[in-house]
């Protein structure tokens, strides 16, 4: 069975989305935060210390969107395609961590994650104009396909949209990329994600 560390209102959410669609058992181990965005105790098994983090017999994994690469390979397809539609999962992957979450983080932390006090206009709004820059290029290669590498859903899909999950439910402003607010729709709304969502969202 996976272990996955975290807790569904957290990054773990993602790993928690993977499983559901992988079909694979999995038990989540709570770990919370503190104020401030503090780990309520120490995660000996990631060397960062920050959930998620992935315990699958003697596999230990960290990094959020590894972890749903290495469920995603226990399943197979259509979850991990083959051949190069797999370079392409990890493509997509890869441009999520590098392209899309630093820029979403930035608006997020700065709409609605930090308390009001502590939140920055010209920070959210810079974090806006990174991730829309992003969008644009997401908009250009969904209006020739329904799903990031054609019309399946894949792990690349998973992984970029429960990226953009937090956006998407706190009021981001998607009337510009309707190919892309499509897709989101399509993506969180699967059944496998919205039994994700319920752990996070209930």
């Amino acid at each position: 069975m996976l272990k996955i560390h975290g807790i569904p209102r957290s990054r773990a959410f993602r790993c928690i989305w993977a499983a559901e669609e992988a079909g694979l058992p999995y038990e989540v181990i709570p770990i919370g935060f503190q104020p401030g965005f503090k780990l309520e105790r120490s995660v000996d098994i990631n060397p960062n210390n920050k959930i998620p983090a992935l315990e699958d017999g003697d596999l230990m994994l960290f990094e959020s969107l590894a972890i749903n690469l290495h469920i995603a390979k226990k399943a197979g397809a259509p979850l991990m395609p083959a051949g190069h539609d797999e370079s392409r999962a990890l493509q997509w992957t890869l441009w999520t961590a590098t392209e899309a979450e630093p820029h979403v983080m930035r608006w997020s932390y700065n709409a609605y994650l930090k308390p009001e006090a502590e939140r920055v206009a010209s920070e959210a709004a810079a974090g806006k104009e990174a991730l829309d820059a992003r969008l644009a290029v997401l908009e250009r290669e969904l209006a020739a396909r329904p799903f990031l590498l054609g019309g399946a859903f894949t792990v690349a899909d998973l992984n970029l949209a429960s990226v953009l999950y937090g956006s998407w439910l706190n009021g981001y402003d998607y009337a510009s990329f309707p190919k892309v607010k499509a897709w989101l729709d399509a993506c969180l709304t699967r059944p496998a994600a919205l039994k994700a969502r319920k752990q996070r969202e209930g």
